[in-house]
């Protein structure tokens, strides 16, 4: 028998919980352990005792209902995501995969449906990493013995705790934070491998792949493998007004030549890929700023992200390559920020995904994901897999960002079928 999630309980959910840091036109902003943050937390503790679920939470404000099963000595299986957002940001990043875990609960509770092992709601602290960098905080700190050791040296406990606020906090650092929320428990409660034996991930697919397929919800095979450097440039600066044209070692201007012409050397190298490698420049650094000087240093970032990790190579060649270059009198240096593999999700979860949404008739296809989510971390520490939703226009981290009732409640139910799948797989 497939079960179905109830679209009427979830559309209350997506309802109640926009209020919770409303910005007033159309999105929130609710920064992990805000005042807006506990007040949606305060409202997953009230509907998760209503049906049931005991509450527990660990040392950093991980928070956990849980409806038991009926083998006593059984692992948990958990349902998971983020209630805190991005400054003006939508209504279903993160806190969508928390609604299912819920709606997933509920619907095992009102159907009464018979399962061995206990079903758990979970809410990831600070994924978004918006007020307290870096994001995915907490899912680095925990699963830090278990992720590969260039990126869990990022995530070392005592160094978030000095974690110093983006914008306005009554608090000096997110240790203070965690220290005066009442969702702090002790260590012992912390999502582990000798208690749980799955996590799901609900979210939205932050893309327009699913839409213009006409498909409803997907199924997430991997994490793309990435990297991320900082790209420099060095002339010298003079007078505006008074230096020749000739002369000039504008580093502004090198910065921006390479840019163009590193777009034309990756468009080449992206023909025919399938899928294509996505590259972006996010944020550009000049120096002096001044609009009487010659800028004589610039600087930008680029992020390129694809699952192969031969294709991410021969981009990284290019780069290379280019840096070697002069460019319009200027030196050219990169360096590396950050590199990650890609993220293989568990292969027997997520066929249950699919069978489930197979089972359920829903419209559903494999599908990659490009972005970064707790999920990436907790693949190393025990099975794991995601479930993507229809997201209009593709847009996301904004607040038009939306998904419609009904595309939110068929992805609850892909999750019910495979948490069902799950609970009669494992012993």
């Amino acid at each position: 028998m497939a079960y179905k999630c109830d679209l009427n309980r979830m559309s209350d959910k997506i309802k109640t919980f926009s209020k919770f840091g409303d910005a007033g036109h159309g999105g929130i902003t609710r920064y992990s352990l805000s005042p807006e943050a506990h007040m949606a937390r305060e409202e997953f503790v009230k509907r998760m005792e209503a049906i049931g679920a005991k509450i527990e939470c660990d040392d950093v404000a991980c928070m956990y209902a849980t409806i038991e099963g009926s083998d006593p000595n059984a692992k948990r299986i958990v349902l998971g995501s983020h209630v805190d957002s991005v400054k003006n940001g939508g209504n279903y990043d993160g806190i969508l995969g928390v609604m299912t875990g819920m709606e997933v609960l509920e619907t095992i509770v009102a159907e009464n449906i018979p399962h061995k092992h206990p079903v758990t709601a979970m809410i990831w602290t600070n994924e978004e990493g918006s007020l307290y960098p870096p994001a995915m905080m907490v899912s680095g700190i925990i699963c830090n013995d278990y992720i590969p050791k260039e990126l869990a040296v990022n995530f070392q406990y005592e160094n978030m705790m000095k974690s110093t606020p983006m914008d306005e906090s009554e608090f000096a650092n997110f240790g203070e934070a965690l220290a005066a929320t009442k969702f702090k428990g002790p260590k012992e409660n912390r999502i582990s491998p000798d208690k749980y034996c799955a996590m799901f991930e609900a979210h939205l697919e932050q893309g327009p792949i699913l839409e213009e397929a006409g498909n409803e919800v997907g199924a997430v095979q991997l994490v793309m493998g990435m990297f991320n450097y900082r790209v420099r440039f060095h002339g010298f600066t003079a007078h505006a007004g008074t230096f020749p044209m000739g002369k000039r070692h504008d580093a502004l201007f090198a910065a921006s030549t390479f840019l163009c012409e590193m777009h034309k050397r990756f468009d080449e190298l992206n023909k025919g890929q399938e899928p294509e490698f996505v590259y972006t420049t996010g944020e550009i650094y000049v120096h002096p700023c001044i609009h009487t000087c010659i800028p004589d240093e610039a600087e930008f970032s680029l992020d390129v992200r694809h699952p192969d990790p031969e294709l991410r190579k021969k981009v990284m060649g290019i780069l290379k390559d280019m840096a070697k270059e002069e460019w319009c009198k200027c030196t050219c240096e990169i360096e590396e920020q950050w590199v990650r593999d890609t993220v293989y999700f568990d292969k027997d979860l997520v066929r249950f995904v699919e069978e489930s949404m197979e089972e359920s008739g829903m419209k559903w296809q494999k599908i990659l994901s490009g972005a970064g989510h707790d999920a990436q971390f907790c693949a190393y520490m025990l099975p794991t897999t995601m479930i993507f939703t229809r997201t209009k226009d593709g847009l996301s981290h904004c607040e038009p960002e939306f998904v419609s009732d009904e595309d939110c409640t068929a992805g609850a139910t892909a999750a019910l079928g495979a948490v069902l799948k799950a609970d009669k797989f494992y012993e």
